[in-house]
């Protein structure tokens, strides 16, 4: 990702919009997929939106990965996440904009949650694979994208997941958002 292309920090407040939530409700989408114990990636988290529900969802054995390039959209984040009780099961991480910085999580993530940032992917297929090495075998891929991304370069997203070895399990449509489940 290239900084001048990402969403700005300071906008991340307006996605903690409680009205976004009603078009986007990340516990409705997400509670059939999250198990107790889980280890999750939650990549591009901004502030949390989608961070906060995944660890509620998980809970005190589990683990929320939350990786964004934006130093101040994670102090945010962690902000929430003491507020929230959930500071033990939250670990935030900087990443660069050019990797995800990931290499010790090789085979160990049950669910990658990727919502609202493979567009600002400067390589998109380098991404990808990142994230899917982070995956156990047997592992679900959540992808989705706001309504700013067209379908068309929705669907080429999802070529490039489909490539690294998933399957659509599912789509769901929130509103103009696209969401594909996906698993191995």
């Amino acid at each position: 990702m290239k900084e001048h292309d990402v969403f700005p920090w300071w906008a991340g407040y307006f996605l903690l919009n409680p009205v976004r939530k009603k078009n986007l409700n990340p516990e409705e989408i997400l509670k059939d997929y999250i198990k107790p114990g889980m280890k999750i990636i939650d990549a591009g988290c901004a502030m949390g939106f989608f961070s906060l529900p995944l660890a509620e969802l998980t809970g005190d054995g589990g683990k929320v990965i939350s990786i964004d390039p934006q130093k101040r959209m994670l102090d945010v984040l962690k902000k929430r996440a003491y507020k929230a009780g959930l500071s033990s099961v939250i670990d935030a991480r900087t990443c660069s904009f050019d990797s995800l910085m990931v290499g010790d999580l090789r085979g160990q993530v049950d669910l990658a949650f990727v919502f609202g940032v493979l567009h600002e992917a400067r390589d998109k297929e380098k991404f990808v694979t990142e994230i899917c090495s982070t995956l156990k075998a047997d592992a679900t891929f959540i992808f989705g994208e706001p309504h700013v991304v067209s379908e068309d370069e929705f669907q080429g997203s999802l070529k490039i997941i489909i490539k690294s070895g998933f399957f659509i399990e599912r789509t769901i449509r929130k509103g103009k958002n696209k969401i594909a489940v996906m698993h191995r």
